[in-house]
Parts: C-alpha cells; sequence; structure tokens
C-alpha cells in the first residue's frame, strides 16, 4: 500500500514507553477549561482514564446505560457527571448527544471508551450483531450527534478503543452481522468491531481535520478485571467473563495463585499502564498535526505489512502493531457510507 494513511502508521518517539502510566503522560499538562465524554467511564480503563483526566482538571462526563450505578463508582473525583447511554439504543444516543449539544459546551476530547467482548451471538432489536452495533455503530451515531460540539471546541479529539483484535477480521462486508460464520467464542465479531473503530478513526479524520478535529484509534494493551465481555448469555442471563480462570492461566494472563501477570512489554499491563495511551491520544501535544493513525504503547504504531495468523485464546504473547486492512482509506471510506445505511434502517 502506497497511501498517506499507511505511511502515518510510524513512530515519533514521544519518549514514552508500554510501561508509562496515566500520570506519566499527564505530568506537566493542566487540562483546565476541556471538556470529555467518556462512554463506559465508570468501568476498568474507562473508570482509570476518568480518574487521570478530571485529576488533571478536565471537566469530564461519564455516559453510562445506568448512571447511578457510575455515580457510585465515581464517588470522590471532582469534576464528574454521568448521564444516561445506551449504545445499542439509537434514542438513547440521539438523546445524549442531543443534550450535551443544547448545553453550549466545546467538546474538547471525546473518548469511546464503551465495549463488549466475545460471548455468544447476540443480536440488538434491529437485528445487528451485538458487538459491532456496541463497539463500533453506536459511537459512530453518537460521534455524528456530537459533531457540533467537537466543532465548537476549535480542537478536538475524537478517541476510539480498539485492540490488537482488529488483526482476526477485516469488514465482513457482505454479513456484518453474522448470519453465518460466527465463532463459538465471539472472536470473529470482535475482531470485526475493533477494525471499524480503526477505520472509523481513519476517515473521520480525513473529513474533519479541516475542522480542527481529529481521530486517533488505541490499542490499551492486555489487562486483566476490566468488566470487558458479553453483557449477557444468549439466554438473557447476566454477563459472565468470557473467559474462566483456566483459559487466562493457559494464555499466560494470571499466575497459579490467580493474579495477573503484569508484563507490559509483552501487552499485559495495569490498569494505569492500559489507560495511559487513551489518555496520551487525548491530550499529548506530541499528536499536534497528527490523525487518523492507530496507536500502542503511547506512540503511533508501526505497520504489519505481512501479519501472521494468530489464535488469540492460546497465544501466549499475541501482536498488537497495526496491520493493512485496519488502515486502509478505500475501506474507511465504505465503512462510513455503510455505517450511515445501517443508522438509517
Amino acid at each position: 500500500m502506497t497511501d498517506h494513511t499507511t505511511h502515518r502508521q510510524h513512530p515519533v518517539g514521544t519518549g514514552f514507553t508500554a510501561a508509562s502510566t496515566t500520570d506519566d503522560v499527564l505530568a506537566g499538562l493542566d487540562l483546565s477549561g476541556t471538556n470529555a465524554v467518556v462512554t463506559g467511564g465508570h468501568n476498568g480503563l474507562g473508570l482509570e482514564t476518568t480518574r487521570a483526566l478530571a485529576g488533571a482538571g478536565a471537566a469530564v462526563t461519564v455516559a453510562s446505560r445506568d448512571p447511578d450505578r457510575a455515580a457510585a463508582k465515581l464517588a470522590g473525583i471532582a469534576r464528574v457527571e454521568t448521564a444516561r447511554l445506551d449504545l445499542l439504543d439509537p434514542g438513547s444516543v440521539d438523546a445524549f448527544a442531543a443534550r450535551y449539544v443544547a448545553s453550549g459546551r466545546p467538546l474538547h476530547v471525546l473518548l469511546n471508551n464503551a465495549g463488549l467482548m466475545g460471548g455468544p451471538l447476540v443480536r440488538d432489536a434491529r437485528g445487528y450483531e451485538s458487538q459491532f452495533a456496541t463497539n463500533h455503530l453506536g459511537h459512530f451515531q453518537l460521534t455524528l450527534g456530537l459533531l457540533p460540539a467537537l466543532r465548537a471546541a476549535r480542537g478536538a479529539r475524537v478517541v476510539n478503543l480498539t485492540s490488537g483484535g482488529h488483526r482476526l477480521s477485516g469488514i465482513r462486508w457482505d454479513d456484518p452481522h453474522f448470519s453465518t460464520g460466527y465463532d463459538d467464542m465471539g472472536m470473529l465479531g470482535y475482531g470485526q468491531s475493533k477494525t471499524a473503530n480503526v477505520l472509523f478513526a481513519v476517515e473521520l479524520d480525513r473529513r474533519w481535520a479541516a475542522d480542527g478535529i481529529r481521530g486517533y484509534a488505541v490499542h490499551p494493551g492486555i489487562v486483566v478485571g476490566t468488566e470487558l465481555g458479553p453483557w449477557r448469555t444468549a439466554g438473557g442471563e447476566p454477563r459472565t467473563p468470557w473467559m474462566g480462570d483456566e483459559a487466562l492461566r493457559a494464555i499466560g494472563l494470571i499466575d497459579d495463585s490467580g493474579r495477573p501477570v503484569i508484563d507490559p512489554g509483552r501487552e499485559k499491563k495495569t490498569l494505569q499502564q492500559g489507560a495511559s495511551t487513551s489518555v496520551f491520544a487525548s491530550t499529548s501535544p506530541a499528536l499536534a498535526g497528527i490523525g487518523g493513525v492507530y496507536l500502542k504503547d503511547n506512540d503511533i504504531s508501526p505497520l504489519d505489512e505481512a501479519p501472521e495468523p494468530i489464535d488469540f485464546a492460546t497465544e501466549q504473547h499475541p501482536p498488537a502493531t497495526v496491520v493493512p486492512h485496519a488502515v486502509d482509506p478505500g475501506s474507511a471510506r465504505r465503512l462510513w457510507e455503510l455505517s450511515e445505511r445501517l443508522l438509517a434502517g
């Protein structure tokens, strides 16, 4: 590939590493006057992201399906408010965006953080596969709805939480909602949704950079205990972890005592290390004038132009560098158009 988008995928030498924390990347930055929205900002990586941004002076709106539950988890953190948002409910997404725009506040950072990972096939009320509908389509709709507030910031960043799991699948253009081919663990659906997160950032940046709005996709690393997983089983039971302790132990994510293995150079991170790249993408001066890129370890990822097949269910050290199908500009434009059609019904 020779397009400008892939040529952007070169590290810029930020001075941060895989082991850097949220506090490291925010050192010396004053975010007073910055408004941020963080979807799912009350759990796991989202909670640490909210804590870090608010601690540096930002005013943070945490979007959650259960604002009261979110508020309880955020108690004691200054400059944080909660608001209802269900990414699988188009009416809820529109209502959240309308309320925020009507408030008159510019939006400097939109962090599309919430998501699902794996599990049985679940469809939303429209018949859309839930990982694609939540991880990508709901955030796409939200971002479009918040465009007036992003423009009003006169310099805004949209940060999509993706994953090295994007390497598992491109976009299934003829069957994005899996009328066939859904695997038992749901990882192809997850991979497709994570590719969508990257492509969305690429095309958003192309369309909106002239308005001062830049797009980024962030791989956080592997963090055990983030509650990432399906919201419910196919039978409607409450959410359970998509992988049990035996499976996590087999791929080296927890030790014999059940404690997380921390090895940031091999993607295994603490919450503070995992959330650091989201915070870096949201705030770092090192990214001024740069957008439409996939980030990992607090820098721009190089491009893996010859990726090998991997099995995330068994791989001890899965690669997470970005691959060509996730930054292809033609695919990015095609996904934007597909997403608009899906929202229109």
